[in-house]
């Protein structure tokens, strides 16, 4: 599933092209021990090429690519509903 989306941060827009590709290496990559580091490079794989330099910059913030990539990951995942049966 590819899906555009577009982030408004700080007053710079972003847009970032995500696919489940990119995602499950996300989250084949995330450790106990290491989250800032694989959520940095989600935001910087999917980033479109015109937002890529803003992003650069954004993310010489502390907490900037975990909080990216938290929107991103929640605007990307479809809405699920699992009901257990017994």
């Amino acid at each position: 599933m590819d899906k555009t989306i577009k982030l408004d941060v700080n007053g710079s827009e972003l847009t970032f092209n995500m696919n489940l590709a990119a995602y499950n290496r996300y989250l084949n990559e995330v450790q106990p021990t290491n989250k800032v580091g694989p959520a940095q490079n989600l935001c910087m794989r999917t980033v479109a090429p015109e937002s890529k330099e803003t992003l650069q910059e954004l993310l010489q913030q502390p907490g900037m690519g975990v909080m990216l990539m938290a929107s991103l990951i929640e605007e990307y995942m479809p809405d699920i509903k699992i009901t257990v049966g017994k």
